[in-house]
């Protein structure tokens, strides 16, 4: 007896089907080999197992599917930071809906918007959370209802629409990413690629629940192997999160880079533990990472991608990414760069399906993708990443990229850091330094910037701050900066 009888019980092989698959239950499908197996902690909230797991989203989906939506029909979430978010993700897509997650902080001019880019059919929200005018919203907690049984996942072929992710916005507008269900197959490139990922690994993941780093490395890859997700409750300090992790015997610890830097300012616990960390969502300074080492004895594995695509390039435990590059692609991961731009072919399962335009999603143009990253490849494979196409400056007419001036700040005496452009009295843009901590001294940081990089890379001015403008999982705001 597996004590799932009720939601019914479908092995992780037969999931594998491209022609009957769904992302929801191929992500459940080991965690129903080990039923009793630990699936997701919020230490002081919540302890699931992956019955528990599974039978939440049976039953979501259930409430879902009763509701008659047509398949496909685009469902989007207004969730805060609880695991009604992974569970009403996953099961739109066990009921065949199209979940769109949205940030909570959003207001509602702002979101109306994003409803109806998608033709939104419901909206799943949770109270105190700005709602769109237009379709009816239905609170999360109303939902359940009879299990939907395993077996009555809608099917298909793995190329289908799956789900839809709006871009950050920083470089526009943002725009709407459709996915395939096949996307998930994609992810187990990083299980080697990245993470060093195992089944028995407890995963603590930094971030809300309601971000997609969280949703697809904090909670869908382990529960993908059949391991032990763990969030921290909302509010949750950085001290908190380093005795969480010694605590909870986490073995992979993931984040932005802001966020182990806040750790490193407190006194941390042993963590006998933990093997390694990873972070993504922005690039992570080589001092920060030497600094984690030197205070854990355990290394940080960074990652680059983006919504398109989640990621492509990082390092790992069997292979960690030598100091100031981004790593090495991905095994299986087919990419290529021209004239210095790093581009994934058509043909990779975790590349989007296009733009959702009009009612579909765009098909891709070519058989390259350009990712907009601008990338150097040393003669090891590993690939410098010398930033985003719209992420450069243009101080003086000059085009600069903004982590590599940070990356050669990065061993000034000072907390955070990161560079703008700021325009001066006399109507000129000029490169400028802002930071967190002790007031520099700046004849230093003027010689330690003309030791590491050329005059027109080097800050002009140098502002001092009490924090960075960063999102709330630690990751920089630029055009905040001014």
């Amino acid at each position: 007896m597996t004590g799932l009888e009720d939601i019914g019980f479908v092995t992780a092989d037969d999931e594998m089907n491209p022609d009957r698959f769904n992302l929801a239950a191929y992500v459940l499908a080991a965690g129903r080999a080990r039923p009793e197996h630990p699936a997701l902690i919020v230490p002081g909230q919540v302890a699931w197992s992956h019955a528990d797991l599974a039978r939440a989203v049976a039953r979501r989906a259930g409430g879902l599917a009763a509701l008659g939506l047509a398949q496909g029909a685009r469902v989007l979430l207004r969730l805060g930071n609880s695991p009604d978010f992974p569970v009403t993700y996953l099961a739109a897509i066990a009921a065949g809906l199209v979940p769109v997650p949205t940030a909570a902080g959003l207001t509602a001019g702002e979101v109306t918007g994003l409803a109806a880019r998608v033709e939104a059919a419901l909206v799943v929200a949770e109270p105190g959370i700005a709602l769109p005018e237009g379709p009816d919203a239905v609170m999360a907690t109303d939902l359940d209802a009879a299990a939907l049984p395993v077996a009555d996942w809608v099917r298909g072929p793995a190329d289908r629409l799956g789900y839809i992710v709006f871009t950050s916005g920083s470089g526009g507008a943002p725009k709407a990413v459709a996915h395939a269900h096949r996307a998930v197959l994609a992810r187990r490139m990083m299980w080697e690629g990245w993470y060093g990922l195992r089944e028995d690994d407890r995963m603590l993941h930094a971030g809300a629940f309601n971000w997609t780093f969280t949703l697809g490395t904090g909670l869908m890859d382990p529960w993908a192997i059949g391991a032990t997700a763990i969030v921290p409750p909302p509010g949750a300090s950085p001290a908190d999160l380093g005795r969480m992790i010694a605590a909870e015997r986490a073995t992979i610890f993931a984040a932005a880079p802001g966020i182990y830097r806040r750790l490193l300012r407190e006194d941390l616990p042993a963590m006998p533990a933990l093997r390694h960390g990873l972070s993504a969502g922005e690039a992570l300074p080589p001092a920060l990472r030497a600094e984690w080492r030197a205070r854990t004895g355990t290394d940080i594995h960074e990652a680059l991608g983006m919504s398109e695509c989640s990621t492509y390039l990082s390092g790992s435990p069997a292979r960690p990414a030598p100091e100031g590059t981004a790593g090495y692609p991905q095994p299986g991961r087919r990419l290529r760069v021209v004239d210095g731009h790093l581009q994934v072919h058509a043909s990779d399962p975790g590349l989007m399906l296009g733009y959702w335009q009009g009612g579909a999603p765009e098909p891709l143009a070519g058989e390259w993708f350009d990712t907009g990253d601008r990338v150097r490849v040393r003669p090891d494979g590993a690939m410098v990443h010398e930033g985003r196409t719209d992420d450069l400056l243009n101080p003086g007419g000059f085009r600069i990229s903004p982590q590599e001036v940070e990356a050669a700040l990065a061993g000034l005496p000072v907390r955070d850091l990161a560079v703008g452009e700021i325009t001066v009295a006399s109507g000129a843009r000029v490169l400028a330094a802002y930071y967190v901590g002790a007031a520099l001294d700046e004849d230093a940081a003027r010689a330690h910037a003309a030791a590491h990089l050329a005059e027109y890379k080097r800050p002009r001015i140098w502002l001092r701050r009490d924090a960075l403008p960063r999102n709330a999982n630690g990751k920089l705001i630029r055009s905040k900066l001014a």
